[in-house]
């Protein structure tokens, strides 16, 4: 009753502030002839000053949204966003009025940073940037209607789906979900494609060439420099993904038959346990080990020993505080979403808050007395930590180095859950022998380094696409040729020529950028190396927990509070010694897996 009481109480006051809305535009100071360093930073102060003002208002209505949906909290949530979208956009475009002016370097990282804080930029043009906003609007509510519909009337929807494609093992079945859920996607093409148009002008006001050169400008180094960097870390990945993708062909060939599994052909995309084929954790059963493992049952574990949400969370906190780092503070055990409260719609996707910017942190879980969901929790504190560190820099400077840092240091503590540190929970007996170090490693391999590829190729489309460079009718075939070139995998039936495949994944109709999750996927292993070293572990990497190490938590805090106020190789170079990120260190955490892939690919046709 207290939960429903405080977001009743909250949503009144939040549909009542008409006051927090933005009071001023940015013109009032860029109207001068000629602009100085004084109107930057006058101009920067003010920015702060609006988006304080409606940053944390809009953050309590997306929290009561996401922990009480309805149609009042919804109604508020979408004003919020709409200020904040619009304010965000009007400062952007300003910001490029002082692309000519001679500022300091700090004035100048924060003015290029307000120009990038944009994925889509609106054009000046209203009616173009109305049109703008709806065809964001229509791409996401297609995508978050999508259902497929049987010739039995039966309609499906995508949670369904995913479910049957994780366990199912029917070919036809799978392949039939595949082709319906990309039914969804195909009234996008036209209108992504005007999208497309609509942005560059955006993005040229700005100072970009086009939204690509945009995107791409977010990461410290030159937009043409970007891809560079990201395929000189997948050529450091590629031998063992090109191993690990043999193993799980040949397996696959095994138990399908190689007519539906050709062992010289990329892998059917429906066949890999997943419905975008990014990650193949639900295939585990074909592809594992033939020896017996002794795998720790840790969900039984916490079961037996009367774990409930509060105890996993309170375990979790103590993992920080064994680093060195505060406790959370009161509000965050009073005002978190541990569990789906009865008779309400939530949003149960675990995700970490920073509601005012400050202390008022949160995380949001439907959580369930699982293994796999103590990994989780542990995941959104990181994301917790990061935001409390960097919480007293000046706004633009509140985020992560680059886009990857924060996921991936969610992941960095995940990789310290080994058997050693649940061992001192007392949640398993006996830290299990080498002989399990496969299956363990094989099983992390098919989400994490099965997802790599994926990661990469999504933007390296997009940026081609939002470019200018793919004309409509050859965004498909793009997409495909990506994949096979990437990942080895390859639609299981031609597609039509209408078909618009990319925006069967939620990120490319909502635009959102999915470098973020490549780069996360490669910094994670790198900065799990640093802090072990720094912890002073003699285990092997994936042994390795950094759990009760005051020097790994220094160094790790030094970094979150440096946000992004300097260059991301700067925040790097702070814990890992070194400015490049560095995907060698993937090859030393599952070295005795590609060891024993190498094995079993030993007589087989690897490649495609």
């Amino acid at each position: 009753m207290r939960i429903i009481q405080q977001t009743l109480i909250s949503v009144a006051v939040l549909a009542a502030c008409v006051a927090c809305a933005p009071t001023s535009k940015p013109e009032t100071v860029i109207s001068a002839v000629t602009l100085t360093a004084a109107d930057a930073n006058e101009f920067l102060g003010q920015y702060a000053s609006e988006m304080e003002k409606i940053e944390t208002p809009a953050a309590h209505a997306s929290w009561a949204y996401a922990t009480h949906i309805n149609f009042d909290t919804g109604k508020v949530n979408a004003y919020f966003k709409e200020q904040t979208s619009v304010l965000s956009a009007q400062y952007a475009v300003a910001a490029a009025k002082f692309n000519d002016v001679e500022v300091d370097a700090d004035t100048r990282r924060q003015l290029e940073l307000l120009k990038a804080a944009l994925e889509i930029a609106p054009p000046a043009d209203p009616v173009k940037a109305e049109r703008l906003a709806a065809i964001g609007s229509e791409m996401t509510s297609i995508y978050g209607a999508g259902e497929y519909c049987r010739d039995d009337g039966i309609c499906l929807s995508l949670v369904q789906m995913s479910a049957e494609m994780a366990t199912s093992r029917d070919p036809e079945l799978l392949q039939e979900y595949w082709q319906g859920w990309r039914e969804i996607s195909k009234p996008m093409k036209g209108i992504y494609a005007e999208q497309v148009v609509i942005a560059n002008e955006g993005a040229k006001e700005l100072g970009f060439a086009n939204t690509s050169e945009l995107w791409r400008a977010k990461y410290d180094m030159p937009a043409a420099e970007f891809p560079k960097e990201l395929d000189r870390l997948w050529g450091q990945v590629k031998p063992f993904y090109e191993a690990l993708q043999c193993h799980v062909r040949a397996e696959l060939s095994e138990h399908y038959g190689e007519e539906t599994v050709p062992l010289d052909q990329p892998i059917p995309a429906h066949l890999l346990g997943n419905m975008w084929a990014q990650s193949w954790g639900n295939i585990y059963d074909i592809v594992k080990p033939e020896q017996e493992m002794n795998v720790p049952d840790v969900t039984k574990a916490m079961a037996d020993q009367g774990y409930d949400e509060i105890r996993m969370v309170k375990e979790a906190e103590a993992f920080f505080s064994s680093l060195g780092f505060a406790q959370l503070p009161e509000t965050f055990w009073e005002r978190s979403m541990f569990q789906k409260p009865p008779g309400r719609d939530v949003q149960c996707h675990a995700s970490a808050w920073n509601i005012d910017s400050k202390e008022d942190l949160r995380i949001k879980m439907c959580i369930q007395i699982t293994g796999e969901e103590f990994n989780v929790i542990h995941h959104e504190l990181g994301h917790n930590y990061y935001q409390r560190a960097y919480k007293d820099l000046p706004i633009l400077y509140r985020g992560s180095a680059n886009s990857g840092f924060h996921e991936a240091i969610g992941d960095t503590i995940a990789l310290s859950i080994t058997p050693k540190y649940l061992k001192g929970l007392g949640l398993i007996d006996d830290i299990p022998d080498t002989s399990n170090d496969i299956g363990m490693l094989l099983k992390v391999a098919l989400d994490k380094i099965a997802f790599i590829p994926f990661g990469l190729m999504v933007d390296q489309w997009r940026w081609q696409v939002l470019a200018g460079d793919i004309t409509p009718d050859k965004y498909n075939e793009l997409w495909w040729e990506l994949r096979e070139k990437y990942q080895g995998v390859s639609a299981p039936v031609s597609r039509d020529a209408d078909a618009f495949d990319p925006g069967a994944k939620y990120h490319v109709p909502a635009n959102v950028s999915y470098t973020r999750y490549f780069l996360a996927h490669i910094l994670q292993f790198q900065f799990h190396k640093a802090l072990c070293d720094i912890a002073g572990s003699e285990e092997p990497l994936h042994r390795c927990s950094i759990v009760g190490s005051k020097d790994a938590g220094t160094a790790l805090n030094d970094m979150l509070e440096m946000g992004k106020s300097q260059p991301w190789q700067e925040a790097l170079q702070t814990m890992t010694g070194g400015r490049d990120m560095d995907a060698s260190t993937i090859e030393a955490y599952f070295a005795p897996l590609k060891v024993w892939l190498d094995e079993q690919n030993a007589d087989r046709q690897c490649g495609w």
